[in-house]
């Protein structure tokens, strides 16, 4: 007995030592093939599923790992999954790695435009990404211009952050400067940033870039039909920081020159990792504060965001919490006047590298035309200010037996207000409108002008002559600038919008099919108040101020203008409006294998979409002597109220959209797709708000539709990626309506809506080719063929009389504002301290409208960029943007006229014109940001 004790002693102590011994600490280092450690790459062992990430040197540890056999997976943005067997023992704790390139992020798992998350080969979509390291390398300048980045992608940023274009694919025509991102879906971590869109509202108002964002999807057209709400255009997805195993970040102070020596100053600061109890939690944010581009005499943006999410993680999925505060002023450039229509030069004095022609800084008060009891702050310097409060939470959950679910909702509560400009005209001393659009009932004679910060009398001009078609005549030695005032209105927007959305996805996996099947929901509740005054300014490059009284001898002061030189309070425009939008959509959708090459994806998606509200009839307010009663100043004579009668609109847009798409995985590097959507793009609210002036709302919109296939190839190879897609798009029921001024009575319109079609065929590359580690060359672009194949334009002639009204047919142009080819090349070099970059942006040739009247040049822009790595935590980067100054010309505004727009500017008119000028928005000029980068 004594024995046998002894020997089962002996063995229990044996076991237990081998059980202790048979576990080890595993560690590790991550390596880029530069030699460079790899932060945050995410290491994963199984079996057991031990899962960790490299902190910011690049090590990992595993503790208490069973001695054994390991299959180690290691991901990393950017790098080829790296997946190797390993032998954990006593004698093997240490294991060290290297990631090779994944040049254009084809081995990557995508998540957006797809209803299950595939690596990017895999799929049957056009779809390009920005990893956290490549947007690290761009000068970032606002939402649109990190788009400039993506192939086939046309964006717009001449106007600065906001009131930019996105489009692709010639699916363009009614994505207006007013409201750029109407076919496309700006997204954050996958639900849209805003669910409406109408004049001076879009998604870029509530978006900016920094640190949070880990990454940039891209899809192009294709499946957009079928994943997003309303958007067959694309979809832009930026995607935050998901769950990290160690606590890290960054922190950048940036610094920059622009144009004439003005100044930017910015920080960008972001943490995350384990909070304990599997919580993870990712903060940051930035603020800035920033001069501009273009001369103006107050700070251009200031303000930033701040932005988290807190996850839990659980044995089958996970739940995120997020949320944003964004607080933000920023503003945008208007046109600059040109002339010479084959090769336009800057006209006036002006200047297309620093001529910014807004209005200087004042505070005015001016009568709210909703209730005359109140008034409106106005100061052009605040420009637009945006506001958005949103808060959401993410539900992923594995249910078993291959089924899951994934819900995903968002709260969010939005101020946008604009106080700046609209329109920066010529308009003649001798003309008119310089007078009348004061609201005085009859101001000729002498009509003096004063600089308002100094009240000194600038010129005294009589006017006595222009009914009859003579010009004004100065009555002493002053003048003003060219002769002129500039036709432009103290803009005044107040927007609001509480919205709520939520998507929710049921997936379940069988053998040869993976389906998912779910609904998506947006309700949102805008209201849009829109009140324009004509302000008194100088026509030149640095616009004054200007108090304007009418001084006829023998007769009563008459004051034209407030001591701001503000006048026709709130007589230009009104536009007083709420709605309700409810949508809502269903959809369903099938990856098949065929066979272990061949996958087939269909879904189907049907939607609604409710409009339903009410605009503010508006008539001028009728008393003598105006507002304050007082005959003497005019300025208040005008003001439109609200009649009490509201015109109601309660419309629905119901629609099904297909897509389908197949994919050939020749090999594990190389893929065929193909894919055909049938989508539709219902209306947004500015059909109802912008139109039916003081007219019933009697007839809804057409819901466009759009038809697109393409064919493309992707290949992924170790030194060599490219992908082509060749495309046909066709865009049906086209609204198209201009904006008009009546100088007869000084009204603003909308002319009526007419329905045209569009086709574009084309092909879109994109390419890295890596002849050494340290050198890479990369190439995308769009080569394109943009027709109006059915267009017809109703030509108002400058007058609301609709009896000299006709009707132009501009069927077979080349659509506008589509270049036939756009391109960028760049060569970067890395090693493990120095980084450098060179880029050729090249833009070609766009016509100005669909009359191909004016037609805008090719233009070239050149960036450079370098940066140095002091330490592992240390480094610091220099950009430099449109490094040789080039010019070039962005958008075209057409005639410099008040009132006036791109159409007009038909073959005949510049034949007739050719000495006229016109308004045109330069690209911007060269600029240069330090950064100073702190990483933990």
């Amino acid at each position: 007995m004594r024995k046998i004790t002894v020997f089962c002693l002996f063995t229990l102590t044996s076991l237990f030592f081998k059980s202790v011994q048979g576990q080890t600490t595993l560690t590790g280092e991550v390596k880029d093939n530069n030699g460079n450690y790899l932060a945050y790459a995410n290491i994963r062992l199984t079996p057991n599923n031990f899962n960790t990430t490299t902190n910011s040197n690049g090590v990992f540890t595993l503790s208490n790992v069973p001695y054994g056999e390991y299959l180690i997976t290691i991901s990393h943005l950017g790098f080829k999954t790296l997946k190797e067997t390993i032998t954990v023992n006593h004698d093997n704790t240490t294991h060290n790695f290297t990631l090779n390139d994944d040049l254009l992020n084809l081995q990557t798992i995508i998540v957006t435009g797809s209803f299950t998350p595939k690596i990017a080969l895999e799929s049957s979509t056009s779809v390009s990404e920005l990893n956290a390291q490549s947007l690290q390398l761009i000068y970032t300048m606002g939402t649109a211009s990190i788009l400039q980045n993506i192939p086939g992608t046309f964006t717009d940023v001449s106007a600065g952050e906001v009131y930019t274009k996105v489009y692709t694919r010639g699916i363009s025509a009614s994505a207006e400067d007013d409201m750029g991102w109407y076919y496309v879906s700006l997204q954050e971590d996958g639900l849209p940033v805003s669910l409406v869109q109408h004049s001076y509202y879009g998604p870029d108002l509530f978006h900016r870039v920094d640190l949070t964002t880990k990454k940039v999807e891209a899809i192009r057209g294709g499946s957009s039909t079928i994943t997003a709400l309303n958007a067959p255009g694309g979809i832009y997805n930026f995607i935050s920081h998901g769950i990290r195993n160690t606590f890290g970040g960054q922190i950048q102070l940036s610094g920059g020159s622009q144009s004439d020596n003005n100044t930017l100053y910015r920080i960008d600061g972001e943490l995350g990792g384990p909070l304990g109890n599997n919580w993870f939690l990712n903060l940051g944010g930035n603020y800035r504060k920033d001069d501009g581009l273009r001369n103006t005499d107050f700070t251009f943006s200031k303000g930033g965001q701040l932005k988290f999410n807190l996850i839990k993680k659980h044995q089958r999925g996970h739940i995120k919490f997020y949320g944003k505060l964004l607080d933000d002023y920023t503003n945008r450039w208007t046109g600059v006047a040109a002339t010479n229509w084959d090769d336009p030069t800057p006209a006036f004095g002006q200047n297309f590298s620093s001529t910014s022609l807004l209005m200087p800084s004042y505070d005015a008060n001016i009568p709210d035309g909703r209730n005359l009891e109140k008034t409106n702050s106005f100061n052009p310097t605040q420009g637009v200010y945006a506001q958005d409060l949103a808060f959401g939470l993410e539900l992923l959950q594995d249910l078993g037996n291959n089924w899951s679910f994934k819900n995903n909702f968002k709260f969010s509560s939005k101020i946008a207000n604009w106080q700046t400009s609209i329109s920066n005209t010529y308009v003649s001393l001798s003309d008119p409108t310089a007078y009348f659009v004061s609201g005085a009932g009859f101001p000729i004679g002498q009509v003096v002008f004063k600089d308002v910060k100094t009240g000194s009398e600038l010129a005294r001009v009589d006017n006595s002559g222009i009914l009859a078609g003579q010009p004004a005549q100065y009555l002493n030695s002053g003048t003003l600038p060219n002769d002129a005032i500039m036709g432009t209105s103290a803009w005044y927007k107040d927007m609001n919008a509480d919205e709520f959305m939520n998507q929710f996805s049921l997936r379940k996996k069988l053998e040869k099919h993976d389906i998912t099947a779910g609904f998506a929901l947006g309700f949102s509740n805008p209201s849009l108040f829109t009140q324009g005054s004509f302000a008194y300014v100088t026509y030149e490059p640095n616009p004054r101020m200007l108090q304007v009284t009418l001084e006829n001898p023998g007769s009563p002061l008459i004051q034209l203008s407030d001591s701001n030189g503000v006048s026709n309070y709130g007589g230009l425009f009104y536009v007083n409006a709420k709605a309700k939008v409810k949508q809502a959509a269903l959809f369903i959708n099938d990856l098949w294998k065929l066979t272990e090459h061949i996958n087939l994806d269909l879904g189907l998606r049907y939607e609604t979409i409710g409009h339903k509200g009410h605009k503010d009839r508006y008539e001028p307010f009728l008393q003598n002597g105006g507002l304050d009663g007082n005959t003497n100043t005019t300025y208040d004579n005008g003001v439109l109220t609200p009649t009490g009668e509201k015109d109601k609109f309660n419309y629905n847009y119901n629609y099904l959209s297909f897509s389908g798409g197949i994919n050939y995985n020749i090999n594990d590097r190389t893929a065929l797709f193909t894919r055909f959507s049938n989508g539709h793009k219902a209306p947004e609210l500015n059909y109802y708000f912008n139109n039916f002036d003081n007219v019933p709302i009697n007839k809804k919109s057409q819901v466009q539709n759009i038809n697109q296939f393409e064919l493309g190839v992707k290949q992924s190879g170790n030194d060599f990626s490219f992908t082509s897609t060749l495309f046909w798009s066709e865009l049906k029921n086209i609204g198209i309506a201009n904006f008009e001024f009546d100088p007869n009575n000084n009204n603003i319109f909308y002319t009526p809506i007419l329905f045209n079609t569009s086709k574009t065929i084309g092909l879109e590359w994109e390419s890295v080719y890596k002849p050494i580690q340290q050198i890479a060359f990369r190439f995308n672009g769009i080569l394109q063929n943009p027709k109006a194949s059915k267009w017809k334009v109703y030509d108002a002639a400058g007058t609301t009389d609709t009896s000299d009204d006709s009707i132009i047919d501009y069927s077979g142009k080349v659509l506008p504002f589509n270049p036939e080819l756009m391109f960028n090349l760049e060569s970067d070099y890395n090693n493990k301290k120095l980084s450098t970059f060179i880029k050729w942006q090249f833009m070609g040739k766009r016509y100005g409208n669909v009359a191909n009247g004016f037609k805008l040049s090719s233009y070239n822009i050149f960036n450079i960029g370098g940066g140095y790595k002091i330490s592992n935590h240390i480094s610091v980067n220099v950009f430099v943007n449109n490094v040789f100054n080039s010019s070039g010309l962005a958008n075209f505004f057409g005639a410099n006229t008040f009132g006036a727009n791109a159409n007009g500017a038909t073959p005949q008119f510049i034949s007739a014109n050719p000495d006229a000028s016109f308004v045109v928005f330069p690209i911007l000029q060269r600029n240069a940001l330090f950064r100073l980068n702190y990483s933990f």
